[in-house]
């Protein structure tokens, strides 16, 4: 486990999961993905992927008025949705939530692991959560595999993200209060660095399609060409390791 949050699972949502599930997997080579009969609760379907020991979700409404069929009107189709972050210490980032005066929309509290919807409104550009897992390599959420333990699995994963946001300085605050982090800023983006996961969150100007999630960064295997799915630019790196000389 990292000593500071770490960028667990991305999710997207789309109009149809099964076709948005099988484009990602042709395009990565993931692994077959998991169906979680519990977001019914919420209206929608989802398949889950292990991206190394981070996951990428999809979930598409298969019922009216739901939050993510409103968000996906509001963007106008598919896009990033949700941000899931994995806490060393869940209680004081609620205690931290609390105090920032941010709402929490739902919670819940297993033996094994824990979640945090924030209110959008309160942290814009995408749906946060503040989780927490015990075993800290476990991650219920992506299925009975991750239950508990960390099955073999590759290297590599989600590395950051890029949201567009109205306002890219205010957004990034807000982001690292909840998470208990500082704001810096490289080019035309203010940055949140998750250092000890080796991660990052950019936030640049939105540009007329709302606040999203518009960008997710891998470490895969090989260097692979930028690829466009789901509203999300993805872009991936080799990953580095030690001993091999940098390109």
């Amino acid at each position: 486990m990292t000593a500071g949050p770490r960028l667990r699972q991305v999710a997207l949502v789309a109009a149809d999961c099964g076709a948005t599930a099988r484009l990602l997997q042709e395009e990565f080579d993931w692994p077959e993905p998991f169906h979680d009969p519990g977001v019914g609760r919420f209206g929608l379907t989802n398949a889950v992927f292990a991206a190394g020991d981070t996951f990428i979700e999809v979930v598409a409404p298969v019922q009216a008025g739901t939050t993510a069929g409103r968000y996906w009107e509001r963007r106008g189709g598919d896009s990033g949705y949700m941000a899931i972050f994995q806490m060393p210490d869940l209680g004081e980032a609620r205690r931290r939530v609390a105090a920032a005066g941010v709402r929490v929309v739902w919670t819940a509290d297993l033996a094994d692991i824990a979640g945090t919807h924030l209110h959008p409104k309160d942290v814009p550009g995408a749906i946060v959560s503040l989780d927490w897992a015990n075993p800290p390599e476990s991650w219920r959420w992506a299925g009975p595999e991750w239950t508990g333990q960390a099955p073999a699995h590759r290297d590599g994963g989600v590395r950051g993200l890029t949201i567009e946001v109205i306002h890219p300085d205010r957004a990034a605050a807000r982001w690292a209060e909840v998470l208990g982090l500082s704001v810096t800023h490289h080019r035309d983006a203010a940055v949140i660095e998750l250092a000890d996961a080796g991660q990052d969150l950019r936030f640049v100007p939105a540009t007329g399609s709302g606040e999203a999630i518009t960008e997710v960064r891998l470490a895969t295997d090989h260097d692979k060409p930028a690829a466009c799915l789901a509203g999300v630019r993805f872009v991936c790196e080799a990953i580095q390791r030690a001993g091999e000389p940098r390109p």
